[in-house]
């Protein structure tokens, strides 16, 4: 799998995290990375680790460029792809522009063209406040 497919997975683990979060429901996440791809993946379990250990901070970092919203009245599944971003943008060795360029390709898919243009903002201001 090239690493387009593995964000895919890695947003399928996320949106799975959530929905469990948000249901209040217990949960090993080791066990939901297994169940969405059952071979171990390094770069999936960094992202999929790293947003698990820094969501409160990515989470309140994408409140203050949400401009108006807040990341909890988005779908699931645009939480994850936004999560990811950020993660990757902040954390990562990624280049910036593929950090952004991955999440826009993943909401053009799953997310509706409002969301995928909120996304995109929302990762831009970050990239060009960074540092």
């Amino acid at each position: 799998m090239n690493r387009s497919e593995l964000r895919e997975k890695i947003m399928t683990i996320l949106y799975q995290k959530n929905v469990y979060d948000k249901n209040k429901m217990n949960y090993d996440i080791n066990d939901i990375m297994k169940e969405v791809l059952p071979i171990e993946n390094e770069f999936v379990k960094e992202i999929v680790y790293g947003v698990t250990t820094y969501q409160t901070e990515i989470d309140k970092l994408a409140n203050e460029y949400l401009n108006g919203w807040t990341i909890d009245r988005l779908g699931n599944t645009d939480q994850a792809i936004l999560r990811m971003g950020i993660y990757e943008l902040l954390y990562t060795d990624t280049p910036d522009i593929v950090c952004i360029n991955e999440a826009i390709e993943l909401a053009k898919s799953y997310s509706d063209d409002d969301v995928r243009k909120m996304i995109n903002a929302t990762l831009d201001k970050i990239y060009h406040n960074k540092g």
